[in-house]
Order: C-alpha cells, then sequence, then structure tokens
C-alpha cells in the first residue's frame, strides 16, 4: 500500500517509521525546506521507550538522554521536598524500558535518521486533502496531485488537516505561558538541585533536569497568564522571569538570573474529538489531541498513536484502509483524550494557592509516595500498545 504522512514532527516520523514497518510504502512531506534543532527537553516513560525499541531505535534515541534515578517535587517558598519517585533502574527493571530525559532535536534526528531520504519530500507546502472511494490525495502548494491509499496527517497543533476534516476548529490557549532556557549544569553547580525537580507554587511552577549527556539542563519555568504568544523563538524581556517568580526559593531565581537568554512561549491545546478519521485519512499526534505538557505525555502520545496506527495497518490491503484507521482511532482515541484531560488537571494541581487545598496535594503526593515508589501515572507505563 502507500501512506501519504504529513509533518515531519515526531509524530509524522514515528508514524512513518511504523507503517514501513508494517510493510507499506510511504511518502512523508514536510513544509520546511530542512530539518533543525528547535524545542528543547523532553521526556519518555517506558511505554513510550518500549516503541522505540520495536522500531529498532532505542540505541540510538537512549544515547545522549539522561537517566535520573529519581523525581522530586519541592515547595515553591523554600524548597523543602513533598515526595520523591524512583526513577532510573528501578523503572527500567519494572517496566522492561527506560525512561529517558532528553533534548527534543535528539529524539526528532534519531527518527529523521531512520527514514530513507527518498521517502521524504521536505520544502512542500500541503493546501488541500480529499479523497473518494479508491483514494486520497494531497494537493501541495506547486500544484501536484499526490495519491495514496491513505494519509495521515501529523500537521501538529495547528493542523490545516483537522479543519479540512472536521470544520473551523481553533487552537486553545491554556492560559499558562513557559519560560524556557537551556544552560550548563557547571553554571549552577552550586546549588545542590535535584537530578529532576518539580517546584510547586501560586500559580506557578518550576521544572529542571538534565539532557544530552547530562551537558545541558532544560529549564522551564511555567506561569499563568491572560495572553501568550505560540512561539519557540519568542524571547523573554531581561528579568522578566524574575519578576514573574518574585518570592520563589533562591535557588529557582538563581537558575533563572544565570540561564542568560529565556524564551517565552505559550502553551495551547486542542478540544477532544469524537472521531480522528474519514474515510481513508485520519490524525494522529498533536493534531488530534495537542494537550499541555505537565504530564510530559505530548510526545509519548503521539508515538503510541504512531504504533498502533502500524499494527492495525499491518497486511491490509487499500479496501482496508477505512476500517483499519477505526480499528487505530478506537484503540487510541480514549486513552489519548484521558491523558489530555490528565494534563490539564496536573496543572491546576501544581498551581493551587497556598492554604488547606496546597496542603492536602502535599499529604496526597507524600501518601503516594510513601506506598509506591512510583508516579501515580506509571500504571499506564506497564501497558503494552501492541
Amino acid at each position: 500500500m502507500r501512506a501519504i504522512v504529513v509533518g515531519a514532527g515526531i509524530g509524522g516520523l514515528a508514524a512513518t517509521l511504523s507503517l514501513r514497518r508494517a510493510g507499506h510504502e510511504v511518502t512523508l512531506v514536510e513544509q520546511t525546506p530542512r530539518f533543525t534543532e528547535i524545542g528543547a527537553g523532553i521526556q519518555l516513560a517506558p511505554h513510550a521507550t518500549r516503541v522505540l525499541r520495536r522500531l529498532d531505535l532505542l540505541d540510538e534515541v537512549a544515547a545522549p538522554a539522561a537517566r535520573p534515578s529519581h523525581l522530586s517535587f519541592r515547595t515553591w517558598s523554600d524548597g523543602a521536598e513533598i515526595c520523591r519517585y524512583a526513577l532510573g533502574r528501578e523503572v527500567e527493571d519494572t517496566f522492561g524500558a527506560p525512561y529517558l530525559l532528553l533534548h527534543r532535536a535528539d529524539l526528532h534526528q534519531a527518527l529523521a535518521a531512520a527514514v530513507p531520504p527518498r521517502s521524504v519530500r521536505l520544502n512542500t507546502a500541503v493546501v488541500g486533502i480529499d479523497q473518494d472511494d479508491e483514494a486520497a490525495y494531497v494537493t501541495t502548494a506547486g500544484g501536484e496531485h499526490l495519491r495514496a491509499d491513505l494519509v495521515v496527517a501529523a500537521d501538529g497543533i495547528r493542523s490545516a488537516a483537522r479543519q479540512w476534516l472536521f470544520g473551523a476548529d481553533e487552537a486553545v490557549f491554556s492560559k499558562t505561558a513557559a519560560y524556557r532556557a537551556l544552560l550548563p549544569p557547571d553554571q549552577v553547580a552550586d546549588l545542590d538541585l535535584p537530578q529532576l525537580g518539580v517546584w510547586l507554587g501560586p500559580g506557578r511552577h518550576f521544572v529542571h533536569y538534565r539532557v544530552r549527556r547530562g551537558e545541558l539542563l532544560n529549564v522551564v519555568a511555567v506561569f499563568g497568564t491572560e495572553a501568550a504568544q505560540e512561539s519557540w523563538t519568542a524571547r523573554a524581556e531581561p528579568g522578566e522571569q524574575l519578576r514573574e517568580f518574585d518570592g520563589w526559593d533562591p535557588r529557582v531565581l538563581d537558575v533563572l538570573e544565570r540561564a542568560g537568554q529565556v524564551f517565552r512561549y505559550g502553551l495551547y491545546t486542542r478540544a477532544p474529538l469524537a472521531r480522528w478519521n474519514i474515510g481513508r485519512v485520519t490524525l494522529l499526534g498533536d493534531s488530534a489531541h495537542a494537550m499541555v505538557p505537565f504530564q510530559a505525555q505530548g510526545a509519548a502520545q503521539a508515538i503510541l498513536d504512531a504504533a498502533v496506527l502500524g499494527d492495525a495497518l499491518a497486511g491490509a490491503t487499500p479496501a482496508d484502509v477505512p476500517d483499519a484507521l477505526d480499528r487505530y482511532v478506537s484503540r487510541r482515541l480514549a486513552t489519548a483524550t484521558d491523558v489530555q484531560a490528565g494534563s490539564a488537571r496536573a496543572g491546576e494541581e501544581f498551581h493551587l494557592p497556598d492554604g488547606p487545598e496546597a496542603q492536602a496535594r502535599n499529604a496526597r503526593m507524600a501518601a503516594h509516595a510513601a506506598t509506591d515508589r512510583f508516579l501515580p501515572q506509571a500504571t499506564a507505563w506497564g501497558a503494552d500498545v501492541l
């Protein structure tokens, strides 16, 4: 069979590899003229790294990754530890695959390197997708009409394909934004930071961990706001992040001050859909279920989508495509939608104001950690999508 995948982000690349593994011919169409290093830190839990192992990519992805031994939750004002959860070797032994922290560009590069260059069409913008009973068609800005047995739209949070399939539907601002930065860890070595730290405070939270073989510290400082541009390259005003986190533990402020160039980006989501597919065309990844990153699941869920898509289409013929896509969506939609909602709830929990609610949250977290060494969402890590 012939497939076209629109969008060469993490989801699109993983879908291309999964469909090729299922024996199909795939053309990956991407509007940018070249792959560039964009983004910052990303986390992959064992349910996603198991998929990478099946794609024979785990070693390449894991090579530049960091593997912290634990995750520490802290209070915003004095850094007191609320609780800690095991990661590292304990996670790998229990769930059969590692928990990895890495630069998004390193993951993207490993996926892209596994796709044969002849299967990729860069600098090709898609301006339309349509279909009939026999095939699906992609129209490019250059006037080409590409024909395939199925089309996978992995064109991201601002997905045009989603609107072509289901009508007017815009990305939704989460009323949160984030400062992000990467800096050498030796610049903050004197601060005795945990390997992976999440600091919780009123209307804000602060995350840090190492990536790229531990050579960079990834910093994300999330805060509530009524407006923010969605951009990987928008720069914060000098000192803006310090004013936003005024009064926080001095270690947090020291990291933010020493970070140098800080970027500011708004966090957007998409409303849940009742279905992702029509006929021979389906959505995948952020185009289907973009979520806030408060459970570090965006990339993982796209990778899981790709695995199930390939599995649903294994051995399929062109006539089987609509039913196969129904099976893919039926296996993934409810889970991805639940994760999307859980990520939003996590943000609300992280940002509780000081007082009884925050105290009750901290008590719940500490009680869970006292009886279970893994995060509450780790119950999903052992579930195999295939």
